[in-house]
């Protein structure tokens, strides 16, 4: 027996994707984003120098092969980025139509989502009166703040003393197809913010909207509010069965790391272990020597996007990527002989580009465990595919194995 580890590094692109012309940002077409190129660009140049400093440095994803991974993706070599690869490497190109969590993990686990999603006009109100009028019965308010397109961190910063006064749900959006309230943790209760998304969420998925999201939130108008670690997604299930299913049809358990079990809404999962990215790295090594012969442990890093992609903190996005690379190679290092690990992305979020949303790049794929080489460039489920043939799964997909 064997086990397998799928790791997601959330937004970390490679560009190339040959339908980018498709999705914007601010009106812009996505055409020449790449998340990877762009930072370590930056950090060559100088401009990324906010808590580290020079050339971007990842010598263990770079030993996998992530430098000839992103040239697969169609651009030019990223600075820093040039080891002799000792592990699998290519491109991943998604086939499902969006830049999505959702649609990433999904088509990543096999099963490419087969509609289209729905996602709320940029302007205000943003919201139908139907779903305004839900919230407002759910929560037991007059009305919501809110109901426009929005950052997080900004809508908190402008809305949370009117929120705290009134009580009103803070309720906003984005270009993914996601419905996200905020409310603070003390005055309005994390437990009943949590209550209102899960019993809200049914009548948005109706509609194709893939989340919905809490944000809960502390602090004050005096010191500022920040937003907590208990985010909850409340997602559509996938439309059919994933390779989390596969696998434990196969008699393996399914063990998930980060925010997993939310975007699966819990299908094919037998455990789950949450919190910041620090925390997860230390879940990710519990299983590395804990998992059970058989096992696929799924994790997702979800802080390259939420913290860095998203604010366009191309400083930040270096320092994670830093961090992650120091550490992903101790996990490495103590992986057993038989063990597969897979380290890719679900979509891009260039931290250069326009506006402040995903961007459609190709992702890297690298494989620690299967020798060495050029994989090419592959499909998001060819992922599914490969991981469900080291397990002995039987892959349902229509991915077909790379290894």
């Amino acid at each position: 027996m064997t086990r397998a580890f799928l790791v997601v590094m959330d937004s970390v692109g490679c560009g190339g994707a040959p339908d980018a012309d498709r999705f914007f940002n601010d009106g812009v077409p996505d055409t020449g984003a790449n998340t990877l190129v762009h930072i370590a660009r930056a950090c060559a140049e100088g401009r990324a120098e906010e808590g580290r400093s020079g050339p971007l440095k990842l010598p263990n994803l770079d030993a996998l092969g992530l430098g000839e991974a992103v040239k697969l993706g169609g651009s030019e070599a990223a600075p820093g980025l040039a080891a002799i690869p000792q592990g699998r490497y290519g491109a991943a190109e998604e086939t499902s139509p969006g830049k999505d969590t959702p649609s990433g993990h999904w088509e990543l686990a096999g099963v490419p989502v087969p509609w289209d999603w729905h996602y709320f006009p940029k302007q205000e109100p943003t919201f139908p009166e139907a779903i305004t009028r839900a919230v407002c019965e759910l929560a037991k308010t007059p009305a919501i703040l809110g109901n426009c397109h929005a950052s997080g961190t900004e809508i908190i910063a402008r809305l949370g003393e009117e929120h705290m006064k009134t009580g009103w749900p803070i309720c906003y959006t984005s270009a993914d197809s996601v419905f996200q309230i905020a409310a603070h943790e003390d005055t309005f209760g994390e437990q009943r913010l949590q209550d209102l998304c899960k019993r809200l969420a049914p009548m948005l998925h109706e509609m194709k909207v893939g989340r919905v999201i809490s944000r809960p939130f502390v602090g004050s108008p005096a010191k500022g509010f920040t937003r907590t670690s208990n985010r909850h997604d409340y997602a559509i299930a996938p439309p059919e069965p994933t390779l989390c299913n596969w696998v434990q049809q196969a008699g393996g358990k399914v063990l998930a790391v980060g925010k997993i079990g939310d975007i699966f809404s819990m299908e094919g999962i037998d455990e789950v272990r949450t919190g910041p990215d620090s925390v997860l790295m230390t879940h990710l090594d519990h299983y590395v020597s804990e998992a059970p012969q058989g096992s696929l442990t799924f994790a997702n890093f979800v802080e390259f996007d939420s913290l860095y992609g998203h604010r366009r903190d191309v400083s930040g996005y270096a320092r994670a990527l830093e961090w992650f690379d120091v550490e992903i190679g101790k996990i490495l290092a103590r992986l057993q002989p038989g063990d597969l690990m897979v380290l890719t992305a679900d979509h891009g979020n260039d931290p250069t580009w326009h506006g402040t949303d995903h961007t459609r790049e190709r992702v890297p794929v690298l494989v620690h465990g299967a020798g060495q080489g050029s994989l090419g460039n592959v499909a998001f489920a060819d992922v599914a595919a490969s991981i469900a043939a080291h397990l002995g799964a039987e892959a349902k997909g229509p991915g077909r194995g790379f290894l």
